[in-house]
């Protein structure tokens, strides 16, 4: 990460410009799909949301970030909450995801392509990958982020490639524009609205993939 960045974040989340606290409510109508139990991964977690969701379906979850002050704020809403995570200060682009495996893994918001083999190594068998990042379409509508933070379309399903995909859709939504990986072993990217209010409508890319369990022998 360049310098000065992390102290970017910092002061960002300090001043209270990061997203709300609300569910991430989508991934509810794949309950029957995500994992009750064993250890969850948040990559790049910032407050937490989805670090939260995993822990209120009994997983140990671990929210990982560049920004120390975002990891407070995730503990603290965790306390409100009733719930526990543990959280970890890391430099994706520079630090190694911590070691598996994990029954789940979530990114969402921040892409970094060269973490998808990882997060796929580091998923258990049957393990699920859940992502929400935005694409390129987002332009036609918001400044930002920029094509650099922004998913080519229908990439997100090549960068699950060697997951059982299950689920697969790249549409506007009122909430927030973004691509959005459930149940595999792969990640994606950030991307970060200013209010818990519903922005104007953002195309979203949504998958759910999964690590396929190995074949019993006969």
């Amino acid at each position: 990460m360049a310098a000065g960045d992390r102290e970017r974040w910092d002061a960002r989340f300090r001043a209270g410009g990061h997203r709300g606290e609300a569910r991430p409510s989508w991934l509810e109508a794949f309950a029957a799909e995500l994992p009750r139990a064993g250890r969850a991964l948040d990559v790049a977690s910032g407050t937490g949301r989805v670090a939260r969701f995993w822990a209120g379906r009994g997983l140990e979850s671990l929210a990982v970030d560049v920004s120390g002050e975002a990891l407070r704020l995730a503990r603290e809403a965790a306390e409100r909450a009733g719930l526990r995570i543990e959280t970890r200060e890391l430099d994706l682009e520079l630090d190694p995801l911590p070691d598996g495996p994990f029954a789940a893994i979530s990114c969402f918001h921040y892409l970094q392509r060269d973490l998808f083999p990882r997060m796929r190594e580091r998923l258990t068998p049957g393990g699920v990958l859940v992502c929400e990042i935005a694409t390129r379409l987002n332009l036609e509508r918001h400044a930002s982020p920029s094509a650099r933070f922004l998913l080519e379309p229908d990439e997100l399903r090549a960068l699950c490639a060697g997951l059982e995909l299950v689920s697969y859709s790249e549409e506007w939504h009122e909430e927030e524009r973004a691509a959005r990986a459930e149940r595999a072993s792969s990640a994606a990217a950030r991307s970060e609205p200013q209010a818990s209010e519903v922005s104007p409508a953002r195309c979203l890319a949504r998958a759910i993939a999964r690590q396929f369990a190995p074949l019993d022998p006969q």
